[in-house]
């Protein structure tokens, strides 16, 4: 079979990921492999899109390679999903599948990303492998991508295929125009709204305008699409002990003094390719100079998306993810799916009343799953990410089950006492009754403070 493998780390062939393709290749020499460095040439293929069109031509399998970067591709995959569907390559009935390398940090989020544009392509999909980045140096890592490739190849001729995401009816989009009144600014915050509209897009334009009319203070917008981005994450580590970026652009301080000095944050954007545009990822991915550090923690975030939101189950988690992750209270979402203008009203009254009462809530699975992984990453590599490993530790991000002392031996003394059989059988049917006393208490005690007011 004739295997293209698209290797979009920046890294070109010193990457990680690659080497699990590499591995196979040795393996069975009966299929021939060829290698696209797509990520590190990404700016050569936006020149001249004519080796990949004929390296795409000549595959019978597609087989993407990547590291996972902010819950999803790198942002040089972003630019080539683009140049492969503006170039109209005929890729239908051809298999896609992907190899990637993370801590499985949001894996799922990239997975489906990537599937769901090969779908668009009409492409038969097959579920790809999500592996640790150590994982190819372990035996087990290493048995694990054999028995991929192994289903891999039976599943081209046998199946079965990712199933395509369920697709916006062809309806003609609503045309939005800006129509709210100015609300008086009384409030004396700062909301930057983040975007990448483009001058064409008018929805998105008239959305913002009608937001920033709505909100009780004042806001500016930082459009991405003027920033002269060098290019996008290299993953080359150079920022994580220094905190600077190596590209010389001034991202870094324009990160830290324009955006995130705000109150609050409000996200733009036109869906496309099942995200939005790539200028939008390569301002995700160069926001790695922060490391891992969660340095906007407790601010309130919103987002203004154009496009049909409730088809794009992907890019809901990861709107949701990005948020519990980095601890923001979301504030919540405004399309111009429907009523447009009261989603608008209601999300700038929403934002206004989280910044002023610094609202908070606990996180959920998206939140605590991913800090875990971080924690449990960022104490083994301390000895490189020393800012992120000086931050977790200020901030109480180490909260290891281990330390949990007075907790472990009270289970193992309640697990002693419950082993006696005279015990077990008076404790029979009070468990429960234990269990809540302590709750019990703390709303005896609000009943109480209400009755003294």
């Amino acid at each position: 079979m004739k295997i293209l493998v698209l290797n979009a780390s920046p890294k070109g062939a010193n990457s990680t990921t690659v080497h699990t393709a590499l591995y196979l290749q040795a393996l069975h020499p009966e299929h021939q492999f060829t290698f696209l460095p797509v990520g590190q040439r990404i700016k050569s293929y936006e020149k001249d899109f004519a080796p990949v069109r004929a390296a795409l031509v000549e595959a019978e399998l597609v087989l993407f390679c990547y590291p996972v970067y902010t819950f999803i591709a790198p942002y040089q995959l972003h630019r080539l999903m683009e140049l492969i569907k503006a170039d109209g390559v005929d890729l239908t009935g051809k298999f896609a599948s992907q190899i990637t390398t993370s801590k499985h940090f949001y894996d799922v989020t990239a997975h489906r990303y990537v599937e769901e544009n090969c779908c668009d392509l009409g492409m038969k999909v097959i579920r790809g492998l999500s592996a640790d980045m150590e994982d190819l140096l372990t035996q087990q890592g290493q048995k694990d991508a054999r028995m991929f490739f192994d289903q891999l190849i039976f599943s081209c001729a046998h199946g079965p295929f990712v199933t395509p995401p369920v697709k916006a009816p062809a309806v003609e989009k609503p045309s939005y125009r800006p129509s709210l009144p100015d609300s008086p600014k009384t409030q004396g915050k700062d909301v930057v709204i983040v975007t990448n509209c483009a001058r064409e897009d008018e929805n998105l334009a008239a959305m913002i305008a009608d937001f920033r009319a709505a909100l009780p203070c004042k806001s500016r917008v930082v459009n991405l699409r003027e920033f002269a981005f060098d290019g996008g994450c290299l993953g080359c580590f150079g920022c994580a002990i220094t905190g600077k970026c190596v590209y010389k652009d001034g991202f870094d301080d324009f990160l830290r003094n324009t955006i995130q000095t705000a109150d609050g944050f409000v996200y733009a954007f036109t869906i496309s390719d099942h995200y939005t545009h790539s200028s939008f990822k390569c301002f995700d991915d160069r926001q790695f100079c922060n490391g891992h550090r969660t340095v906007t923690h407790g601010k309130p975030i919103a987002y203004l998306i154009s496009g049909p939101y409730r088809y794009e189950s992907n890019l809901r988690m990861i709107v949701e993810g990005r948020a519990e992750v980095g601890g923001n209270y979301l504030c919540g979402v405004a399309t111009d799916e429907a009523d447009t203008r009261a989603e608008l009203r209601s999300l700038a009254d929403n934002l206004s009343f989280a910044m002023e009462h610094s609202l908070t809530r606990p996180a959920n699975f998206y939140g605590v799953g991913g800090m875990k992984i971080f924690r449990d990453l960022i104490y083994v590599m301390q000895g490189l990410m020393k800012a992120d490993h000086k931050f977790y530790k200020a901030h109480g991000i180490y909260d290891f089950p281990q330390k949990q002392h007075a907790r472990i031996w009270q289970m193992r003394l309640a697990g002693a006492l419950l082993a006696v059989p005279s015990l077990q059988r008076k404790a029979k049917g009070k468990m429960t009754e234990a269990m809540i006393g302590p709750y019990q208490k703390v709303v005896d005690s609000a009943r109480e403070r209400r009755e003294k007011v």
